[in-house]
């Protein structure tokens, strides 16, 4: 499935329109919320009766039948996927909280399925025929990016408007597969991420950590104080959270092409790729790291490292963590060091390396023994497989 995404053109009269159908999505996912905690006559809720209820909604509110009936579904299966992911952590006794759905705040989005929406034969403009009022829109960026008019309709499975602090968006979901040309060039890798580096492979190259919020940190508490300056309720506090806003999607923006641009440098340059399989939910949890583990934003750069690895044809396997750094890569024996200390020296086999340069060629290695295990297993249970074969014959 690919998401293709545009800036909008609009009047204000349209976008005051777009807000009030985000307002109905987290009404109707609010009351569906309700309806479940709540129950009803001891009756178990379940996705069907969730729908159902926003027939009932539409009856009973107008500004609910104004919005597009899918789109009133569709609110409805986000409140059953927050409560389908609580029954699934409860079920595999997930320990700590089980994320008890809650009632959102602040709604960013509305999702259309395959009707209330027309996209013009262009490409450039779309206009949503149900009766909330939005109309007409241009797409910005159209010759700029891959044109969604490239794709049949019938491709298009969702079509989702979304409000960030710069704008309004909207969100192709088209029913396609991604491709990426690569060249074969017999090289493996294996990829350490870390603090100190953001990158360091096993061929030694690293690429340092760009430390993104760490850079805007002080603008960003110079906005911070702005805000608190400004008296609650009057339109300068909301000018100035729009200017906070905006500076913090700048720094997500920032992070997001990082990882890209860098994930798709490195599947280009090998055939075979291998990272740690890294839990950064649980690495957060160190007070002292937390900040720098999450504006180094591991977790979404290993995402694309995956993604266009399948999308190249490039074979990606994640290793587990434990010990790649203690690890020699050398011989093998275990060399205990504390965090700070950044360089590698093997007492048993006189290796010195660089501390991610050696966790680097560690995740290499158990790379391929895992894959040649996994390999091997397969064939002896087709081994297995066919003297049985043979036996029944």
């Amino acid at each position: 499935m690919l998401t293709l995404e545009y800036k909008l053109r609009g009047r204000p009269a349209q976008w005051a329109a777009v807000d009030e159908a985000i307002r109905t999505v987290q009404f109707i996912r609010s009351t569906c919320l309700r309806l479940w905690m709540d129950g009803r006559d001891g009756h178990h809720i379940t996705a069907n009766d969730l729908q159902r209820h926003c027939a009932v909604l539409a009856g009973r509110f107008s500004f609910v039948a104004t919005l597009n009936s899918q789109a009133r579904q569709q609110a409805a299966d986000r409140a059953w996927a927050a409560i389908s992911r609580f029954y699934a952590n409860c079920k595999a006794k997930r320990p700590g909280k089980k994320g008890y759905p809650r009632f959102h705040r602040h709604c960013r989005s509305v999702e259309y399925k395959v009707t209330g929406w027309k996209l013009e034969p262009d490409g450039r403009h779309i206009t949503f025929t149900d009766r909330h009022g939005i109309g007409r829109l241009r797409l910005v960026g159209t010759r700029r990016t891959r044109s969604i008019e490239t794709f049949p309709v019938e491709q298009i499975k969702r079509v989702r408007l979304v409000r960030r602090a710069d704008g309004y968006y909207v969100q192709f979901c088209v029913q396609a597969e991604r491709r990426i040309a690569h060249s074969p060039t017999g090289k493996r890798l294996g990829i350490d991420v870390g603090l100190a580096a953001f990158v360091t492979d096993s061929e030694g190259v690293s690429v340092p950590n760009p430390r993104y919020l760490r850079q805007a940190e002080r603008r960003l508490k110079r906005l911070h104080r702005r805000v608190s300056r400004k008296r609650k309720g009057s339109k300068n506090r909301r000018k100035a959270r729009q200017r906070l806003a905006k500076a913090y999607l700048h720094v997500s923006r920032q992070r997001e092409d990082h990882a890209r641009k860098l994930a798709g440098a490195l599947i280009s340059s090998c055939d075979w790729i291998a990272y740690e399989d890294v839990q950064v939910r649980n690495l957060v949890k160190n007070r002292h790291l937390a900040k720098s583990i999450s504006d180094a934003s591991w977790a979404r750069f290993l995402w694309w490292v995956a993604h266009d690895a399948q999308a190249a044809g490039v074979v990606a396997v994640a290793v587990s963590p434990q010990w790649t750094s203690q690890d020699c890569s050398g011989c093998g024996r275990r060399v205990q060091k504390s965090l700070s200390v950044r360089t590698h020296r093997c007492p048993h086999c006189g290796l010195v390396l660089d501390r991610d340069h050696n966790a680097a060629l560690n995740i290499l290695r158990a790379s391929s023994a895992s894959s040649a295990s996994s390999a091997s297993s397969a064939s002896s249970a087709s081994s297995v497989s066919y003297t049985s074969n043979r036996t029944a014959g």
